[in-house]
């Protein structure tokens, strides 16, 4: 059994440890060598094989007592945005270089909480700031289908320990688009909730009007799993956090599957309108992630579902809207980094501002830099009405361009990535070109929507392609149910890199 562990999903794992084939620090021990055998990649930035073989141990005493939950015992990997107590959290980032927490994220201790097991940190880019990777302070993440190229951003590390079978499951974070970008490029299944969804609580902020965590895995059931443990209140710590009960996402999931208990004798997807965007399907795609996409699409009618167009205008403005408010709250955000209280020092100044100064310039990278710039820019004395407020307003428009299109549709589809993943460093010196990659995610992040990426073929060079699902507020159940009805039709989310 020990040999293909690595070849199971979250829900495929938990079924063995709950029928004692396996234990918990059996998987864990297996995740941890894979780890270790695969560090090429640069996955993983933390790992601690004491502490997680202490969770796992922890895990099977529970499972021995009779225990029984749907995560109990499972290993997962946190992205390197959420604070932990047991490993280091950097962000990415030299500034937070060798930060011990002295506590959990919400979303951690939730996780922790349900039993999984943690194998340590994930790298991503720096303060959650980029689209491919390549701006963590330590060393970029390679694809596993291609290591010459990048797996996405911010949320890289998330996405490629998962199609790495590096990990079953991981936590990412999704401010513009860092889970659903990833995970096409990647060849995974991810899921941002509704903002609000998850707490933001010990998440290291980026631009908190946006930020929003969100499960990596596999396939749709699996990412159903973790969300149906993530989400959920936490009014005392987040005033961002919505007051909504947590949601079971899993079980009609599971009763769909071939002999469950779910309805037979019908189209799984009958009734299901998915409305397309002209705005996704223009010149700006590339022709091989139009083609994947619109076969994924026809495979959607197969199963029942009706495909209507629909128009949202504003999807070109949401670029500028969104570099001009996520800059501005990176620059509230990381003003709390200067040298004083935690983070990067510098080690020689001459007085306190020269210290500000320098522990800033030493600690943060050229992106986290650019976007500070910015930011205090457009918040600056003269340009706030020209700039962030015209912006806040235009992101109220996008968000009702939305809601007229659900008035045609159920969920809106489309690609994730106009492109498949480029090479490592190709568009570091043209910052604008990363931002384009981000075309189609940034709209439904400024209006806080939810939306998965789900695994759809592949494009150019054998490279992954993704398919958009987004769905109205609170619909993450909808979108989990036709994406997995999607990949008991297909076997994409399947695949795997050669050679891993």
């Amino acid at each position: 059994m020990s040999t293909d562990l690595h070849d199971l999903g979250v829900a495929e794992l938990a079924a063995q440890l709950a029928a004692r084939k396996v234990s918990s620090v059996e998987v864990t021990q297996h995740f941890l060598a894979r780890i270790g055998q695969h560090a090429d990649l640069g996955a993983f930035l933390a790992t601690d094989h004491e502490v997680s073989l202490a969770q796992a141990g922890a895990a099977d005493t529970r499972l021995a007592a009779g225990e029984r939950s749907p995560l109990l015992g499972v290993p997962l990997a946190h992205k390197d945005v959420f604070v932990t107590r047991d490993f280091p959290s950097t962000a990415g980032s030299r500034m937070l270089e060798n930060y011990r927490s002295p506590f959990d994220a919400t979303v951690v201790s939730k996780l922790a909480g349900a039993g999984m097991v943690s194998l340590g940190k994930l790298n991503c880019d720096e303060f959650a700031m980029g689209s491919g990777n390549d701006n963590s302070a330590w060393k970029p993440v390679h694809n596993p289908w291609d290591i010459s190229r990048v797996p996405g951003g911010s949320s890289g590390g998330s996405a490629a320990a998962v199609a790495a079978r590096l990990a079953p499951a991981t936590t990412g974070t999704d401010t513009g688009g860092s889970i659903r970008q990833p995970a096409s490029l990647s060849g995974i299944t991810g899921i941002k909730p509704t903002y609000g969804r998850c707490s933001r609580y010990g998440m290291v902020a980026f631009a908190s009007s946006l930020d929003q965590a969100g499960p990596m895995a596999r396939s749709a059931l699996d990412c159903a799993l973790l969300l149906s443990s993530m989400a959920g209140p936490d009014l005392d710590r987040d005033s961002t956090s919505l007051d909504l009960p947590a949601i079971d996402y899993a079980t009609d999931l599971i009763a769909a599957q071939p002999g469950g208990t779910g309805a037979k004798g019908q189209k799984s997807l009958q009734g299901l309108r998915i409305g397309l965007p002209s705005q996704f399907f223009g010149a700006g795609c590339s022709a091989d992630v139009l083609q994947a996409v619109r076969a994924a699409l026809a495979e959607f009618e197969k199963l029942g579902a009706t495909l209507v167009d629909v128009d949202l205008p504003l999807t070109e403005l949401s670029i500028p809207v969104y570099y001009v408010i996520a800059p501005a709250e990176a620059s509230s955000n990381l003003s709390r980094f200067d040298g004083v209280r935690y983070g990067h020092r510098a080690a020689s100044y001459g007085d306190l501002t020269d210290m500000y100064k320098k522990s800033r310039s030493e600690g943060f990278g050229d992106e986290v830099t650019r976007r500070i710039m910015i930011g205090t820019y457009v918040l600056s004395h003269g340009y706030y009405d020209a700039y962030y407020l015209k912006a806040q307003k235009i992101r109220r428009l996008i968000a009702e361009d939305f809601q007229k299109a659900f008035t045609q549709c159920d969920i809106i589809a489309g690609p994730v990535s106009p492109t498949v993943a480029w090479k490592i460093g190709e568009k570091s010196d043209d910052p604008v070109a990363s931002y384009l990659a981000d075309i189609y995610t940034l709209s439904s992040s400024l209006a806080g929507l939810p939306g998965m990426s789900v695994p759809a073929g592949f494009g150019a060079h054998q490279m992954p392609v993704g398919l958009q699902l987004i769905g109205n507020y609170f619909k993450e159940a909808q979108l989990l149910g036709a994406a997995h009805q999607f990949q008991l039709a297909t076997d994409w989310h399947t695949r795997r890199p050669p050679g891993i």
